[in-house]
């Protein structure tokens, strides 16, 4: 197993292994130590069906169930696509769901949110559809102390309904409110295997529980330009065959619509590892 770093905020590459067969135990072990050093784990040039991604997954836990609804209607399944293309089979410049297009973390409006995000290139464009990484922990690190202390007095609202709002996506359905009502995490996380501190946001989030909600939000998005900024980030290019896994504790990531969406086809197969309830 051969490594290269990506970027000095985060991701690492690893050459040598093949997704669609079983891991050994120490294989397995060493590409999760390799996540939680660097947060992003890139394997290029695989060849794997969602049958096989989702075996790949199962190595490092137990996969999530969704309620997000694809364009048919019906809600993904644990393992699915990811894509711009339309009911009549044709890219499509409205992307489903809208808030892949902002900074979040994976299914943070959950009780219990995700550990990873496993993520396969089927098809992509020539150029660009790219996929792009905040470091929350760097983040954090680079606030002053006395704001890091302040911070982590405080405790964010997630919701499934607002993120909706947010994005501009269509609203959510009562049933899916019901399935999914909002969640309060710390804004400040400890990571459950680094123990290192993190911020915890993004487009899912209402608002700050102690705070007025204007106020609280507009804290929000202040953290979110600061986390943002370039030294935090990595710019993932995608190539047919990459398959990705990304730490949800103490990442945010988005889409990037930066090709021809309505010309260029961007299929992704995705599933989702459970974690555990953010302290």
């Amino acid at each position: 197993m051969d490594t290269r770093i990506l970027s000095n905020s985060l991701g690492v590459e690893i050459s040598g292994i093949e997704a669609n067969q079983p891991l050994s135990p120490e294989a397995i072990a060493e590409i999760f130590d390799l996540f939680l050093k660097h947060h992003l784990v890139v394997l290029r040039g695989q060849s794997i069906d969602m049958d096989q991604l989702g075996a790949f997954a199962r190595q490092f836990g137990e996969l999530e169930e969704n309620i997000v609804r694809l364009n048919d209607g019906n809600v993904a399944s644990n393992v699915h696509t990811v894509s711009n293309i339309g009911m009549d089979g044709k890219p499509t410049a409205k992307p489903n769901p809208v808030a892949n297009y902002f900074w979040h973390t994976d299914k943070s409006y959950y009780e219990i949110p995700s550990l990873t995000t496993v993520l396969y290139g089927a098809e992509v464009p020539p150029n660009g559809g790219d996929t792009q990484y905040a470091n929350m922990h760097a983040a954090y690190d680079a606030l002053p102390a006395a704001e890091q202390h302040r911070l982590s007095q405080l405790h964010v609202v997630h919701s499934w309904e607002q993120s909706r709002l947010n994005a501009g996506d269509a609203p959510a359905t009562q049933d899916e409110i019901k399935l999914r009502p909002p969640v309060t995490h710390p804004l400040i996380r400890t990571h459950p295997d680094s123990k290192r501190k993190s911020l915890y946001m993004g487009i899912h989030t209402s608002h700050i529980a102690e705070m007025p909600e204007q106020e609280g939000r507009a804290q929000l998005d202040d953290l979110i330009r600061h986390a943002t900024q370039p030294q935090f980030v990595h710019t993932h290019e995608w190539r047919v065959g990459d398959l990705l896994l990304w730490d949800n504790r103490c990442l945010m990531h988005r889409a990037v619509a930066n090709y021809e969406l309505e010309r260029y086809r961007r299929v992704l197969y995705r599933t989702v590892v459970r974690g555990t309830k953010p302290y």
